[in-house]
């Protein structure tokens, strides 16, 4: 049984859709820990809307919050303090998709971040994006994950940059699951078609 952590280097990455994606290739079910903001059009609910097998299960987030921001700050708005030791991981038999907000290390409260709660026994999934400084977000990412002992891969979303991405995986080593293209739009036959292409790799992890 797998468990994958998706992450990004940023947000609006391509975490959802990364994650969508691999819930489809491996029939896995899916958990969003911390849900900020849009709640009425969650990760969760997006991620179900997009993917065609019926085997998949999605767990309730562990906290939803109002606000679309660091989830420190969403729950203190709220009036309330994110407890780690309250993100418990869904029971099932199946694989497990799990869905980080923003980066490893955006706040949950004034001590611990989003890294407090990947797993030693997750494999991590690093969604990283091209733009001005995204080298540099991928490296301290990537290398942060690496020191604390997680075995790491890669995804790269939207137009390629062949500079930007051999300069990652040469400074990291870490294995290349492929990308997402930049899609008009992402229904469930375009997640099927990257479901299908990535099934390979992401079964090999």
């Amino acid at each position: 049984m797998q468990k994958i952590f998706v992450t990004g280097i940023s947000t609006e990455v391509g975490k959802t859709i990364a994650s969508a994606i691999f819930v489809e290739a491996l029939q896995a079910d899916y958990w969003k820990p911390v849900q900020a903001g849009d709640l009425d059009n969650t990760d969760t609910d997006k991620v179900k809307h997009l993917i065609s097998n019926d085997k998949s299960k999605f767990h309730p987030s562990s906290y939803n919050l109002k606000s679309p921001m660091s989830p420190h700050a969403a729950a203190e708005i709220e009036g309330i303090t994110i407890d780690r030791f309250h993100i418990t991981e869904p029971e099932t038999d199946n694989n497990l998709i799990i869905e980080g907000s923003g980066g490893i290390l955006v706040p949950l409260n004034d001590e611990d971040t989003m890294f407090d709660i990947i797993m030693p026994d997750y494999k991590v999934v690093v969604v990283s994006r091209n733009y001005l400084g995204s080298i540099n977000h991928s490296l301290l990412t990537i290398k942060w994950l690496l020191h604390k002992g997680y075995e790491v891969s890669v995804l790269f979303s939207g137009e390629p940059n062949p500079h930007t991405e051999n300069i990652i995986l040469h400074k990291t080593g870490v294995s290349l699951i492929g990308r997402i293209e930049e899609e008009k739009e992402f229904t469930k036959e375009v997640i099927k078609k990257y479901a299908d292409k990535f099934q390979g790799i992401l079964s090999t992890l």
